[in-house]
């Protein structure tokens, strides 16, 4: 496929190619896409391994610093918070700025913030450091997308993200095990001071490889308007998400949050219209391939993250394993997606993304039903199985979305597009973790008293039975009070568990009939336009 020099990238810095012409390729190391792409691989890392190391350290940190729940529940909403509300702001700054700097400034800032972390000392000062880490992260993840389209021609691009996803899945599934590690024979403060040899180590590689290239009509204004209206919005949908499950959907706080949200939404989308240089260009979403890959990859996000929540506690609170051997036993899954990603990002290459993408929704749809069908008992092998499934099914669509998103955006808005897929993908997980979540609940209290009652076990005073409640919506049955017969406690904890599979299995089943709509978008996806980059000798 031909690139059209006309609007492809330059090298900003160097005079040779100011003049607005096409890009030349790149001599020696300096911009060779390969280069490139092992470059950004390590700052993603960083990013993907600490989204799920930190969840490990939790408890730790809550021992140490003498922190209550509501104060660890912030240590995680702080970070996605930020993260979700800076990530399209954060890609039009590498639009304007430049990806290769915006990069480099997010690989410190996130690396800088893992630091200060270790050694706050206040589980105040954490929370405040997660938030940097957060907006760093922003700043980070859609500028490694926009050097990526800008150094790869079309016919590589794909290729080129399914490493990426590659990289993705093996950072978060090293996440678990590796915290799990560092907690139990370092520290806490180790989970954080690990990004530090890695963020120096991108830093170093980012100044030595990575070449700036802009579009030749990048923006050259701030939106700020827009800007604020985004901001505004993302977070009250967000702030209402993360709060939902405690304030219920139908309370008037979550309901003001998310009028505001929908108001601020409409604002935007108003502004946007008329803005010389808008934030967001609406004329983005006339790409109808653009457009089905946003919905498909919060529709992916809402099934896997909000389904996948449940199953750590799963393994640990029903089946008893420790952390490490839980991220074990989730290693078919992490697995899959390694392997998976850069064949998938091939097989698009080559097909196109509409039939690997639906096939990979109704691949992660089976395995959603398939785990909606555990049972206390499951062994390894069929746990492993549908595992399996469901990392085979992702793969396709965290490449093929992805490349979707970015390859049918103007180069002028990579970075934009880029921050548009993660947020896509942060919505899509928090909404999903908390419907799901709510739905589970539901089901837990219904299914709870009636097993309760089944059981022929005695009646519980309403406080002992909300607390109870509360416990089984993680599985966790707590222990019987001295006295108790052996084979009553049993019987509580064979309540608790099946009330807590119930509820997990009715939120596989929802995740699942999400992931058929998602295989019903996918087939209005297709492969970008064309304008992917720098035609170079790769």
């Amino acid at each position: 496929m031909t690139t059209q020099t006309s609007t492809v990238a330059h090298d900003a810095p160097d005079p040779a190619n100011s003049g607005g012409g096409g890009a030349e390729s790149p001599s020696g190391l300096r911009g060779h896409p390969w280069l490139t792409l092992v470059t950004v691989a390590f700052g993603v890392a960083m990013v993907a391994l600490d989204g799920t190391i930190v969840a490990i350290a939790n408890p730790a940190i809550q021992k140490d610093l003498g922190a209550s729940l509501a104060d660890v529940q912030w240590i995680t909403n702080g970070y996605l918070l930020a993260l979700a509300v800076s990530l399209i702001t954060a890609g039009k700054l590498g639009d304007r700025f430049g990806h290769r700097q915006t990069f480099l400034v997010g690989v410190v800032g996130f690396a800088a913030a893992s630091a200060a972390i270790g050694v706050a000392g206040s589980v105040s000062l954490v929370i405040a450091f997660r938030v940097l880490q957060g907006m760093c992260g922003a700043l980070l993840m859609p500028a490694a997308l926009g050097l990526l389209r800008a150094s790869f021609p079309a016919e590589r691009l794909n290729a080129a993200i399914g490493i990426w996803g590659a990289v993705i899945g093996a950072s978060t599934a090293a996440g678990p095990i590796v915290g799990g590690l560092l907690v139990e024979h370092v520290s806490w403060e180790s989970v954080f001071f690990i990004n530090v040899p890695v963020g120096a180590l991108a830093l170093v590689m980012g100044l030595v490889l990575l070449l700036d290239r802009r579009a030749e009509n990048a923006p050259r204004s701030f939106d700020v308007l827009g800007i604020v209206l985004l901001s505004v919005a993302m977070f009250c949908l967000v702030w209402a998400i993360i709060k939902a499950p405690d304030w219920h959907w139908g309370d008037p706080k979550t309901l003001t949050f998310l009028a505001v949200s929908v108001l601020a939404f409409a604002g935007f989308g108003i502004w946007e219209g008329k803005a010389k240089e808008p934030l967001l260009p609406l004329s983005m979403f006339r790409s109808v391939p653009l457009t089905a890959g946003t919905v498909l990859m919060v529709l992916m996000a809402f099934g896997f993250m909000g389904g996948i929540f449940f199953v750590t506690f799963y393994l640990q609170n029903v089946n008893g394993l420790s952390p490490v051997d839980s991220g074990l036993r989730l290693l078919p899954l992490t697995a899959m997606m390694i392997v998976a990603s850069p064949l998938a990002g091939t097989v698009i290459t080559k097909v196109g993304p509409r039939i690997p993408l639906v096939t990979a929704m109704v691949l992660a749809a089976v395995a959603m039903f398939g785990l909606s069908t555990l049972d206390a008992d499951s062994g390894m092998g069929i746990t492993s199985l549908w595992f399996g499934v469901l990392g085979l099914g992702l793969a396709p669509v965290m490449v093929g979305a992805t490349e979707v998103i970015v390859g049918n955006a103007p180069l002028e808005h990579a970075g934009v597009a880029g921050g548009l897929q993660q947020a896509a993908m942060q919505v899509g997980g928090s909404l999903g973790t908390a419907v799901l979540g709510a739905v589970m609940a539901s089901r837990v209290g219904s299914e709870l008293p009636a097993k309760w009652a089944e059981a022929k076990l005695p009646p519980l005073p309403a406080k002992k039975e909300a607390a109870l409640r509360e416990a089984a919506e993680v599985g966790v049955a707590p222990p019987a009070p001295k006295g108790t017969p052996a084979q009553m406690a049993e019987s509580i904890k064979h309540v608790v568990h099946d009330s807590f599979i119930s509820g997990m299995g009715l939120a596989f089943v929802c995740a699942g009939i999400v992931a058929v709509l998602a295989a019903g978008v996918a087939v209005f996806t297709s492969r970008g336009s064309g304008d992917a980059g720098p035609s170079v000798h790769i």
